[in-house]
Parts: C-alpha cells; structure tokens; sequence
C-alpha cells in the first residue's frame, strides 16, 4: 500500500516542479509527472508536445504510458500519480481510464491559465451539443457502427476494461 505520509508526497511535488523546470530548459513545456508505486518510481514524464509535434504528449500521458508498459498493465492499480500542474481535461480523462488511487498536484489549472495554458474553453465546450461546439462533431448514423462492439461482447478472451 502507498505510504499516505504529506511528507512524501511534498517530496514527490517538488520532484515534478523540478523535473518540469528541467523540461522547460530543454525545450520542453513547463509540466511533469510521476507514477508512484508501492513508496517507488516507476515512471516520470514531461510535457514533449512542441519537441515531439503530438498534442497528446502531454506529462501525464507519457508517464502513463511509461508506467503501465513497465507494470504490463494497461491500469494503474495500486499506484498514485503526482503532477505538476492540475490535469488538463484530456490528462484528466486518461487518468480515470488509467485508475490510479490518487493524483496529488501542485499548481492549479488557475495557475497553468495564468501562464498562457488556458483549458476553460474545452471544460465549456464538454457541455455543448457536439454540432454547435467551436469545432464542430457529427454523428453519423453507420447501419455497421455496432459491429465492433457486438465482436467485442462476443470475444470471450477479451481483457475487460
């Protein structure tokens, strides 16, 4: 079980502050992450969306991504996952997917806004019907849309979710 003490997770912050300070100076944006297991690292990240031109390649998806190839796992059970800054809504999203025990972070989004790395208008957007968002979605109706999802219920082998 993860050692719950405020003495670690301080020390766990003040290593993603450093390591996001580490990214800056490389190029890199101002966040990080790290996945902490059982009191130890398994995996830390920063943001590489500018140096690997990917939007999703934000600090707490690589550090995901990271922790669960090295868990073999595509959960992190178990683990918590500190950050730098306040989830952005996509990390948010991969985090619950992910199913970490916690998430402990440093700087507010608040913070992240302040410094040019404003997300209120994707938190507005999730509410909007998805025709009249600022970028518009449109379902279309396929008569094979389903087909996937019966293949999958059908697949007795599959690794549940």
């Amino acid at each position: 079980m993860i050692d719950q003490t405020s003495a670690l997770h301080t020390q766990m912050l003040q290593h993603c502050l450093d390591l996001a300070k580490q990214s800056v100076s490389s190029g890199g944006g101002p966040f990080a992450a790290i996945v902490v297991k059982n009191n130890d690292i398994i995996a830390k990240a920063s943001n590489r969306v500018t140096k690997d031109c990917d939007p999703t390649s934000h600090a707490e998806v690589n550090a995901i991504r990271r922790a669960c190839a090295a868990l073999k796992s595509h959960q992190l059970i178990d683990c918590v996952v500190y950050s730098s800054c306040e989830p952005c809504p996509m990390c948010l999203g991969a985090l619950f997917w992910a199913r970490p025990l916690a998430v402990y972070f440093a700087a507010s989004r608040r913070q992240a806004a302040a410094a040019g790395f404003d997300d209120s208008l994707i938190y507005q957007q999730i509410g909007i019907d998805g025709a009249e968002r600022k970028i518009p979605f449109h379902h279309l109706a396929m008569a094979d849309a389903n087909s996937p999802f019966q293949q999958w219920q059908l697949n007795h082998n599959r690794v549940k979710y």
